[in-house]
């Protein structure tokens, strides 16, 4: 199966582009996407080549052109543990799928209807690549696109620690009208489980951008209900 290409005729789709950089973070990524699905938003994927590699060396999923609803069905079903089949199987109805190297995909052009972007995990290359305007791939030509046709742009840079050429980077991106969004978990949502923390994270992504979801508990003002769930109070299972 190729990668989709536009349909004649289709009209009032305005998909998300996820973007997904070679850094470590794949679960980031998939709890993205899952959000985004769950929410009933279109999705544009883009899956750079680098990040084919971060993707089978933390999950073991090669992620092909020719058989990517099948790929992403089974990354999108796994934990952020590594366990397979954690999550119910995707519907990929309304998900799109672009390869990295074309830069004739309908999200290169401006023209394409689209909501905005998120580039989860962004990648120190990733972020140089877009604050740069280099558009060597079609992740960055899309993120570029974005950004000049004032979209938003959501870059969850994950990195550490950051040099000052890629702290420069992201007050370039910050001027330019992008969200920059660290990959940093924060722990008063009283998270039990590896996958809570990503999808603090995913949850803070998809805020930046207005999308409905209930990822993660929100702060309430309560001091000490994060160590109530910590220690068995009103325990939530990994969502």
């Amino acid at each position: 199966m190729e990668p989709a290409r536009e349909q004649p005729g289709e009209s009032g789709r305005r998909p998300w582009v996820v973007g997904v950089s070679g850094a470590s973070g794949t679960p980031f990524a998939a709890a993205v996407l899952r959000g985004l699905i769950d929410a009933g938003e279109a999705v544009d994927l883009v899956v750079s080549r680098a990040s084919r590699l971060t993707l089978l060396d933390e999950t073991g999923i090669a992620f092909r052109d020719a058989h990517w609803r099948d790929d992403l069905r089974e990354w999108l079903a796994r934990g952020a543990d590594g366990k397979p089949r954690v999550f119910p199987e995707a519907e990929l109805a309304d998900v799109r799928y672009w390869s990295a190297g074309d830069l004739a995909a309908g999200p290169s052009s401006g023209s394409y209807p689209v909501k905005g972007m998120l580039i989860v995990p962004a990648s120190t290359a990733a972020v140089a690549g877009v604050a740069l305007g280099l558009s060597k791939d079609l992740l960055q030509r899309v993120a570029s696109v974005t950004l000049k046709e004032r979209r938003p742009l959501v870059v969850a840079v994950r990195e550490t620690p950051l040099n000052g050429q890629t702290l420069r980077h992201l007050v370039t991106l910050d001027d330019a009208g992008a969200v920059v969004l660290p990959a940093s978990p924060a722990f008063y949502a009283g998270a039990t489980h590896i996958q809570d923390l990503v999808d603090f994270v995913a949850g803070r992504a998809l805020d930046a951008v207005g999308v409905p979801h209930t990822l993660y508990r929100r702060w309430k003002g309560e001091l000490g209900s994060a160590s109530a769930r910590a220690d068995g109070e009103n325990p939530e299972p990994p969502a």
